[in-house]
């Protein structure tokens, strides 16, 4: 009896025995583990943890793609990071430029805000008067060189240079660090640096068009529009942490009194553009918003180049 019952036993083992199951994205895989929402069979490699059990990466993009994004009032993407990235790319390319001056002597010669200008044999800028002499060049944005309009954004008066030295960048870059992530969180990453190179490229246009013999320097035009915009934003979240009206007053002051030693022309500039900017995108009617800002922009950038085809006619004399 007892031998029977062994044998009994040991064919009732062999016919429960569970068939082996593999991953369905790696079939020489033993696994014995589903997917808990398309009850696939998943190996290590593929489980993905869920809120209960695991799930495999297909259901996992299927779900990313079913979830809708956050976004601001204004439409831009909520960072999950709270990391102002853009903010912190534009310091360090600033900081790398002013890096640059010190290496490079001729680089604010060769690269900042300069509508027509000549540049000498020693490196340096010199007034153009509409001849240009032997050992010189004509430069400027007259003469071709537009991309000052940008790269003049990123200088900043080098030490023992003009009325701050270093002050000039270091004022900057903390009243970028100030205000930045406060406007990148609420645009979003591409909003704010098409808001930043804007508003820099409209204080360097108003440069060209009132002083275009004035070599002019700095992230002040793009910070001053920053700083309008976000009074415009803060008013209409009616959320204002950092005080808009206040900054608001305190850039026009500070524009007033230090009209003498600075570019009162790239502060104001850079102003009125990024207020005009500002505006346009917190109230942007939200059906279709992203069109409607987009077309703001794009009408600013027309109007900044319109501008500075007109007055590169006016000083070359072209038709």
């Amino acid at each position: 009896m007892g031998g029977l019952a062994l044998v009994s036993t040991t064919d009732t083992d062999q016919g429960t025995e569970p068939p082996v199951t593999t991953c369905y994205r790696h079939p020489k895989r033993e696994t014995y583990v589903r997917c808990t929402r398309c009850d696939r069979f998943i190996c290590p490699d593929c489980m993905r943890e869920a809120a209960v059990g695991h799930h495999c990466p297909e259901c996992v993009k299927e779900g990313g793609r079913s979830v809708r994004e956050a976004r601001t009032v204004f439409g831009g993407r909520v960072a999950t990071s709270g990391v102002p990235v853009v903010t912190q790319i534009l310091i360090a390319l600033n900081i790398a430029a002013y890096l640059g001056e010190l290496v490079r002597s001729d680089l604010v010669a060769r690269f900042g805000g300069l509508g027509q200008g000549l540049l000498g044999p020693d490196g340096a800028a010199y007034v153009y008067d509409g001849a240009v002499y032997p050992g010189f060049e004509a430069v400027g944005i007259a003469h071709g060189e537009w991309y000052r309009l940008i790269t003049s954004a990123f200088l900043h008066q080098p030490p023992g240079q003009g009325t701050f030295g270093i002050l000039h960048i270091l004022f900057n870059m903390y009243s970028l660090w100030t205000l930045g992530p406060a406007v990148e969180a609420q645009l979003g990453r591409i909003r704010f640096v098409s808001l930043y190179l804007l508003s820099a490229l409209g204080g360097s246009v108003l440069v060209y068009l009132i002083a275009p013999h004035q070599g002019a320097v700095g992230a002040s035009g793009a910070i001053f529009g920053l700083g309008a915009a976000y009074f415009f934003l803060s008013r209409r979240l009616r959320n204002d942490p950092i005080g808009g009206r206040q900054l608001l007053i305190g850039l026009l002051v500070w524009m007033a009194v230090s009209a003498a030693v600075t570019s009162w022309q790239g502060h104001l500039g850079g102003l009125l553009t990024g207020g005009a900017l500002g505006l346009v995108l917190a109230h942007a009617p939200r059906r279709h918003r992203g069109v409607w800002q987009a077309a703001g922009m794009a009408v600013m950038l027309l109007v900044l180049v319109t501008l500075v085809v007109l007055k590169t006619s006016q000083l070359t004399g072209a038709a």
